[in-house]
């Protein structure tokens, strides 16, 4: 009923892995402190824009009102630029005094409705130094010994380090209560994410995963879940492709050395004949053996791509064809309430 392994981050498909469940223990102490700043790094791929928004579904909108940006290489007015406009306010101002002051009466009006303002930036480690400085400076909005905002930063390795290293952030660094880095998923969970992320689009264990291709998997993979996600993505089409019921190591290997096949380089190459050259078939016997196994590997992708199309094309008409009978019967149904 959809793609369970997709790489846009989806918080619907949230996984409590340990690392991630240690995070969010994080975030949630955070929240209860009501200030200062949290700081959650973690490499490519280790599923933390999934976290940030599993956090904002888990939100009381009457308690908080929460905005996300997306960092890139801002200046100090572009940030705050980009903070007010998150929160849904105009961003336009002849300067900056304008833009804090729109803010600022904003994050007042929510606190005197008893909510609380909480803002994630996301790709944090794009954030200059001067930037940074910036979001310490809005941290310093206060009603009596009330934070007015609280803020969250997302980042890569490098990051953490940064803050940590630089003698010019130290009063940000003295305003961070609590830090966490994701860590890959282990082993033993990978099996419970593969199921999990399976069953929220209606998988009937149709097919399944072998003990040992969750082990190819993993080997790959080292527990990543982008890696993860594009590897089991290939796998399945590839299952489809060859009507594979049970997913094994053997398949795995397959799919790997197929992906790994992706990145080769391709040499462009022409199959045309000159014109005046009539086409004989007779000199096909001329053709390297390797040029016809190529030819035939890629007819017989193509006959399985058109088999697979045409189960599709198939499962659409049964669903339209189940749609017209469920209409039918639910207007006969109501004309006979009706008489």
């Amino acid at each position: 009923q959809g793609r369970p392994f997709q790489l846009t981050p989806d918080p619907r498909f949230y996984y409590s892995s340990r690392t991630h469940k240690k995070a969010m223990a994080y975030l949630t102490y955070g929240l209860n402190q009501g200030e200062g700043f949290i700081i959650v790094t973690g490499d490519i791929g280790t599923g933390k824009t999934t976290l940030v928004r599993h956090l904002f579904d888990t939100l009381d909108r009457n308690e908080f009102v929460a905005a996300m940006i997306v960092s890139t290489q801002l200046s100090a007015e572009d940030l705050l630029r980009s903070v007010v406009a998150a929160f849904g306010l105009d961003a336009q101002a002849e300067d900056k005094g304008q833009l804090l002051a729109r803010l600022e009466k904003y994050l007042r009006e929510q606190y005197a409705m008893g909510r609380r303002a909480l803002l994630v930036v996301d790709e944090a480690q794009n954030l200059s130094n001067a930037a940074l400085e910036e979001m310490r400076m809005l941290s310093n909005f206060q009603e009596g010994d009330k934070a007015l905002i609280q803020s969250f930063l997302v980042g890569q390795p490098e990051f953490r380090e940064r803050i940590f290293a630089a003698p010019e952030l130290e009063q940000l660094r003295q305003r961070v209560i609590a830090t966490h880095h994701l860590e890959p998923m282990e082993q033993e969970e990978l099996a419970l994410y593969i199921e999990h992320r399976l069953k929220l689009v209606g998988w009937d264990n149709d097919p399944c995963f072998t003990a040992e291709a969750v082990e190819k998997i993993f080997a790959h993979c080292q527990g990543v879940p982008r890696r993860l996600n594009t590897l089991c993505s290939r796998v399945l089409l590839y299952g489809a492709l060859e009507e594979i019921h049970d997913i094994d190591g053997e398949t795995i290997e397959a799919v790997i050395a197929d992906m790994s096949n992706d990145q080769r380089p391709v040499h462009a190459t022409s199959s045309a004949r000159p014109m005046s050259t009539p086409v004989n078939r007779q000199n096909d016997a001329t053709v390297p053996l390797e040029g016809r196994s190529e030819s035939k590997k890629v007819k017989e992708m193509d006959d399985r791509l058109d088999k697979l199309e045409g189960m599709m094309k198939s499962q659409d008409e049964t669903l339209q064809k189940l749609t017209s009978i469920m209409a039918q019967l639910a207007g006969g149904g109501s004309k006979g309430d009706g008489e």
